[in-house]
């Protein structure tokens, strides 16, 4: 057979395979029921203001009008939804009076959000929200259909005083409080920024080397030992037998809180850092006045090995 003829062949077999396909998927179309209140989900093949068409693998298309999109205030047919996207809602009504299948995804959020928002409350999913209006003590969001609370206490690790400059940003958070009987829907960044301060710190505090020397401020004193702030979040224990080469009843024998100290890393197991104030004295040089009051009696007295200068300051 010519390359001609060969090529020939090929595309009325595609054509017939293509045309084998729609007739499958039509059939298929044809046996299919839709009734009001099933819950569907189609592909979106028209944006407007007004709303959008889905393609629902069915004889007829559907179409979800804008109000019928979301509850959100900050939504935007033409900025939130794509060509492409797919999208789920409640049938409203099987025709239109212009042939279409009226479909609400509000109406499908009420019936399956709480459902899926319980579920990432489990699983302790990270969802991505955009905050849309900031409100007395916290601000809203929008997950799954459904109007959620972010407190002013939950936005960051710190308290945000001002959560206006919150509005229209992107943040990571989690499910805290699912309610479907009293439509309470609470939501929580600062979980998910705690954890990873946590996994910064982890990193942070696997790459110190034991036997490292560090310098600190003392933030606290118990009475097993003290805590030392090491500064960017890192914080050691130095245990109240690592803090001076004499016993001690109570750090506050030797140590007060803000003092600086220079000590070793004995250890970081379990992501804590084992700090020792006593190793680092014992391996430290003379420090600067040590040096000079050295250089001082140096200076200032005449040393002597005569019988006479070792009893001189003996009281007989």
């Amino acid at each position: 057979m010519s390359e001609e003829k060969k090529g020939i062949a090929d595309a009325e077999n595609s054509t017939t395979t293509e045309t084998m396909a729609d007739y499958a998927r039509e059939l298929e179309a044809s046996f299919r029921t839709i009734r009001e209140g099933d819950v569907i989900s189609g592909t979106v093949i028209d944006v407007r203001e007004t709303g959008v068409t889905l393609d629902l693998g069915y004889y007829a298309p559907a179409v979800i009008k804008t109000e019928d999109l979301s509850k959100d205030p900050s939504f935007s047919v033409l900025a939130d939804i794509h060509v492409g996207d797919t999208l789920e809602g409640t049938v409203v009504k099987r025709d239109d009076g212009a042939g279409n299948i009226q479909m609400s995804c509000v109406e499908a959020a009420e019936t399956l959000g709480w459902d899926r928002l319980k579920q990432y409350q489990e699983e302790k999913t990270i969802l991505k929200i955009k905050v849309s209006e900031s409100v007395n003590q916290g601000v809203t969001a929008y997950v799954e259909g459904i109007r959620g609370f972010i407190p002013a206490s939950q936005l960051a690790l710190d308290y945000v005083e001002d959560t206006t400059e919150f509005v229209g940003k992107t943040l990571e958070v989690r499910v805290i409080t699912v309610d479907s009987d009293r439509q309470k829907l609470v939501l929580s960044a600062k979980d998910v920024l705690k954890e990873k301060e946590a996994e910064r710190l982890n990193h942070k505090i696997s790459m110190i080397v034991p036997g490292t020397v560090v310098e600190g401020r003392v933030e606290s004193l118990m009475p097993y030992g003290a805590f030392v702030d090491l500064g960017d979040g890192l914080s050691g224990l130095v245990h109240i037998s690592q803090i001076s080469q004499k016993r001690l009843k109570k750090p506050s024998e030797v140590l007060t809180v803000g003092d600086t100290v220079r000590a070793v890393v004995l250890n970081t197991k379990d992501n804590r850092i084992s700090l020792s104030i006593k190793a680092a004295a014992e391996n430290a040089e003379p420090d600067e006045l040590e040096e000079k009051q050295a250089a001082e009696y140096s200076s200032n007295e005449a040393v002597g090995t005569s019988l006479g200068d070792l009893l001189k300051g003996l009281k007989l």
